[in-house]
């Protein structure tokens, strides 16, 4: 099967980079949409009237099509018989649509319209869905949230297909070589969108001194469609690999039967599950991150006329997370000792400086920007690390433990410093960039474990499923998270009906304590689960403790593989 790799296009390092920073950049677009609410929660509660309990669930909907009406797993049969180049541009179109309904529900012209009038007196109960207890809408809910949720899972449809086929299409390009190194490397520049959407919402939301929540959505919209035009001239490149000899996997027609090789393997059912529970502990956590600094921290805005309340500084911040993130990501490719050890200093410096900024604003959003900065440069250390030494599972591990950490810090350390602005900032600084370090060791380690578990032909599948089942925990936990904050905060809503608090006072006086421990717990059994993946491993011989480049004298790669499927 790789008698032509010596003239195919991915055997040249430049192109498969090229590609890989095509779907990089295309996820980077989406990433910025996913979360581009979650920085402005407190303005969607005093301007468009959402409790916790309406962003959660909105927030939620993203992937409940994908959960409910198994839209996930359509997606991955889908990849299988379409390949990768049509499920790309198919998943770029879908997200634009969905964005661009998510914007249409929070502008002006939708207030006292048509659609506003049917939403507010429609969707309050779906029969079966709600004694289920999985309705994505309920009664009281506002119009904006309803059609927002509505394009948020059209949008989600979008999102998590072009995950599975950013997944496909590394595999594609880097099987047989720094495919763990590629995927981490793909999700910390991806995971920049997070920092970009947490610096750039409030910016924009607020521009001009008008809030405006819409103007935020619409900067993530126009990068949607930044990303149908990556997606785009990937086709090409990827219809150029297929000429050159290296094409997908399609020796067999896909069948549902073979969806049972999938689920019949215990491995398989440990790294979805430990999936499921790491991401549904930082995803949703995510959405509510800002909103809990805001209630945790004591942060004085600066005057609006000095530099640092200026849209010019916020630039400036960006600019300067981008040489951090540049000079990181650099420095593990840098072959030169001196080289290297210039550039981590530089980041190092350029870090530091961010973080100075970040605390002169007083802003929370710029706070959790920080979050994906050190993962940036750990990712491909620890891509590079699974390649050419293994370890994954052990890996997932270490993460568990970190996730666990972070969660009970901001639970129960950083309430502690309320009223200490430096200490305070000081603490979230430091927990935020160990979170995002944890997060980073999961697509460095588990995605690329996929390949070693399943037939190749059905990998795109088996992506699937383990997104479908990822998604579950995506639905649930932000819906809990603001079930469980309403609840676990009575004395807001009672002060907001009787009128001793505003809606902007209510916005930042949650107690977060609940639902940060309830995600602590979800890292506790993830380290159980990751303990147990150790011991079968070890037991059954899978290879996720080997490493993914081995010496390839002879073409024995993919035989040890099937090996240790069978």
């Amino acid at each position: 099967m790789q008698s032509t790799a010596k003239t195919a296009l991915n055997d040249k390092a430049w192109a498969r980079w090229t590609a890989l920073g095509l779907l990089a950049f295309a996820m980077f677009c989406s990433y910025v949409f996913m979360d581009i609410l979650s920085p402005i929660k407190d303005l969607l509660q005093s301007t468009r009237g959402w409790d916790s309990t309406a962003f959660g669930t909105m927030q939620g909907s993203e992937t409940f099509l994908n959960v409910f009406i198994f839209f996930l797993i359509f997606a991955g049969i889908i990849l299988d018989k379409m390949g990768v180049r049509f499920t790309a541009l198919l998943s770029g179109a879908v997200m634009l649509v969905g964005a661009t309904i998510n914007w249409y529900a929070l502008t002006d012209g939708f207030i006292g319209s048509g659609l506003d009038v049917w939403f507010t007196n429609h969707l309050n109960y779906i029969p079966g869905f709600d004694e289920l207890g999985i309705s994505p809408f309920y009664e009281g809910m506002p119009a904006s949230a309803k059609l927002s949720a509505v394009g948020f899972m059209i949008f989600g449809c979008g999102v998590e297909m072009a995950g599975i086929t950013v997944s496909r299409g590394i595999v594609k390009w880097f099987k047989g070589r720094e495919m763990a190194l590629a995927m981490g490397s793909e999700m910390a520049l991806a995971r920049l969108g997070v920092a970009t959407c947490m610096i750039f919402s409030p910016m924009f939301a607020n521009l001009g001194g008008v809030v405006s929540v819409s103007r935020a959505v619409a900067f993530a919209v126009v990068l949607l469609m930044i990303a149908l035009i990556m997606f785009i001239v990937y086709f090409f490149m990827d219809k150029k690999l297929d000429e050159s000899g290296v094409g997908e996997d399609k020796d067999e027609p896909f069948q549902l039967r073979d969806l049972g090789k999938i689920l019949s393997s215990g491995g398989f059912w440990l790294v979805a599950l430990l999936c499921v529970l790491y991401y549904s502990a930082i995803f949703p956590f995510q959405k509510y991150a800002v909103n809990m600094l805001q209630c945790n921290l004591t942060l004085t805005p600066p005057a609006e006329d000095s530099f640092w309340a200026s849209d010019t500084v916020t630039l400036i911040q960006y600019i300067i997370m981008i040489v951090v993130a540049g000079a990181a990501f650099a420095g593990n490719f840098s072959k030169n000792k001196l080289g290297k050890v210039l550039l981590f200093t530089l980041a190092v410096a350029a870090l530091v400086g961010y973080c100075f900024f970040g605390y002169m604003r007083q802003s929370a959003s710029a706070i959790f920007a920080v979050f994906p900065l050190l993962a940036v440069g750990i990712t491909p250390i620890l891509g590079k690390f699974v390649d050419y030494k293994g370890k994954a599972a052990s890996m997932l591990v270490v993460g568990s433990i970190l996730l666990i950490a972070c969660h009970l810090t901001f639970a129960f350390v950083l309430p502690m410093f309320k009223g200490i602005d430096l200490g305070g900032v000081i603490v979230a600084y430091v927990t935020i960039l160990v979170l995002g370090a944890s997060f980073s060791l999961v697509p460095a380690s588990l995605w690329p474990s996929v390949p070693k578990l399943v037939d190749s032909k059905i990998i795109g599948s088996a992506y699937a499923l383990i997104f479908w089942i990822q998604n579950i925990g995506l639905w649930l936990f932000p819906l809990l998270i603001g079930k469980v904050l309403d609840s676990s905060n009575p004395q807001i809503s009672e002060a907001l009906a009787n009128g001793t608090m505003t809606a902007e006072e209510a916005a930042v006086s949650y107690n977060y304590t609940a639902p940060l421990v309830m995600l602590a717990c979800l890292g506790v059994a993830a380290l159980v689960i990751g303990f147990i993946l150790i011991g079968l491993d070890k037991k059954k011989g899978l290879g996720l403790e080997e490493p993914n480049i081995k010496e390839q004298k002879t073409e024995v790669l993919e035989s040890e593989v099937e090996a240790a499927e069978a």
